[in-house]
């Protein structure tokens, strides 16, 4: 999904002024605004979130939430936590690895005792959560004069692709989705690329996106091929896929196995930059029809994009970044390229709108999703992303979904957590 600003002016008229100023040199119109930044980072050492009291909550039953739904997500959100591998990444603020896990485990309670009692009710579920859970709000971007945060976030949306694939290249299968190449060294514990290794064991950058789709730079790490460079693109952006495989009749589910190491970069607002497109074809839908038409203009346009995703198959996904399984409307991605931006499985709650299931008008959206993924165009406080499922209409509400709205953090008080038997977890006490 590219991401895509509006601005607006003010302006007074001449003649206004001249009315209050005979004589005098006319003003100059007041500035235009400038438009806020959603991909602007945190400055270095802080974090995404803080703590607000009770009464800057919002109303958490606004809208109904499927506790089933809920309650699978927050499932896999426990399987990550359970990895010893996760640990790493907590304390976030006084959210210690412990406290995380007493939230999935509180927050699950509440669901099995909605399923309990019948389904929803809105007033009795508020009332839960802000009688157990401390409550995190997001910074968002910043202001534009800098000296400030915005409280907003853009929301954008991803999704898995269903296309037709093949095991082996020919006919009209050309475009190859690569494995883990064996040369790519990065690190065991967090994934962070170091570059690529050569035969007398020093270290360079990896090979850009341009050099891996036309350089044949890794030739027999070829894992499927798919039928168009535009369909190859979307893939890496979305990091999984669910392809028809043509060999076999038989489903194939890919997922991410890593990165070549480098930040993603926006060909589609280069294109507008340059006045190739127009910001009403900035989205999945207008580049991939643009492209169609204009399929040479791709060699100029999408290695600026150096990000690349190597990926695996992965029955049983689509996965996110967490190697967990990814809910429709019951994840997101934000930025996790460093610990302290947002937390990883944590439940968070969004406010904001999202397309209707046509895919042609917003509507208002508020629920609990689990932070599970992360983005590789997702960076910065002020983005998210949400996922939206798999296939056709999902990948029309994602095309569509470009929002502002707010973004929530639950953590369970501490004094509701289990007294644990260790009591140095995280190395710090809990009570």
């Amino acid at each position: 999904m590219q991401v895509k600003f509006s601005r607006w002016s003010l302006w007074i008229p001449g003649v206004a002024a001249a009315i209050f100023c005979a004589g005098c040199k006319p003003e100059s119109p007041p500035p235009e605004p400038r438009a806020i930044d959603f991909r602007k980072p945190l400055p270095e050492g802080m974090v995404a979130l803080r703590k607000i009291s009770p009464s800057e909550y919002p109303n958490f039953a606004e809208q109904p939430v499927d506790p089933v739904r809920l309650r699978a997500a927050i499932d896999n959100s426990l399987k990550y936590l359970s990895a010893p591998s996760s640990r790493q990444y907590f304390p976030y603020l006084d959210i210690t690895h412990a406290r995380a896990a007493a939230t999935l485990q509180r927050l699950r309670g509440i669901c099995d005792q909605a399923i309990a009692m019948g389904g929803w009710n809105g007033a009795w579920f508020n009332e839960q959560i802000v009688r157990d859970f401390e409550v995190y709000k997001s910074y968002g971007a910043p202001s534009p004069d800098g000296t400030a945060f915005t409280d907003r976030v853009l929301f954008t949306g991803y999704f898995s692709p269903i296309y037709d694939a093949s095991l082996h290249r020919g006919d009209e299968y050309q475009w190859p989705l690569y494995k883990l190449p064996p040369d790519l060294d990065r690190d065991p514990m967090t994934g962070q690329v170091h570059g690529r290794k050569l035969p007398d064991g020093g270290i360079v950058p990896y090979y850009t996106r341009g050099e891996i789709e036309t350089g044949n730079v890794l030739p027999g790490d070829e894992l499927v091929w798919v039928k168009s460079r535009w369909e190859a693109y979307v893939i890496t952006i979305q990091g999984s896929a669910r392809l028809r495989l043509v060999d076999t009749g038989q489903i194939y589910d890919i997922g991410y196995a890593g990165t070549n190491g480098y930040a993603y970069t926006s060909p589609g607002l280069q294109m507008v930059s340059d006045g190739v497109i127009t910001q009403d074809q900035l989205s999945l839908r207008g580049l991939g029809a643009f492209f169609a038409a204009h399929p040479e203009v791709m060699d100029k346009y999408l290695p600026l994009d150096r990000a690349y995703v190597f990926f695996t198959e992965r029955p049983g996904g689509p996965f996110g970044s967490l190697n967990v399984p990814v809910t429709p409307l019951g994840t997101i991605a934000t930025d996790k390229e460093q610990k302290d931006i947002y937390p990883r499985a944590m439940p968070a709650f969004v406010k904001t709108n999202i397309p209707n299931a046509s895919a042609n008008a917003p509507e208002p959206f508020s629920s609990f999703l689990l932070d599970q993924d992360t983005g590789g165009a997702i960076r910065a406080s002020g983005r998210c992303d949400i996922y939206m499922g798999v296939g056709p209409q999902a990948e029309a509400m994602a095309g569509y979904e470009l929002q502002q709205g707010e973004l929530y953090y639950l953590a369970v008080k501490p004094e509701l957590m289990p007294i644990p038997a260790d009591l140095s977890t995280d190395g710090a006490n809990s009570k």
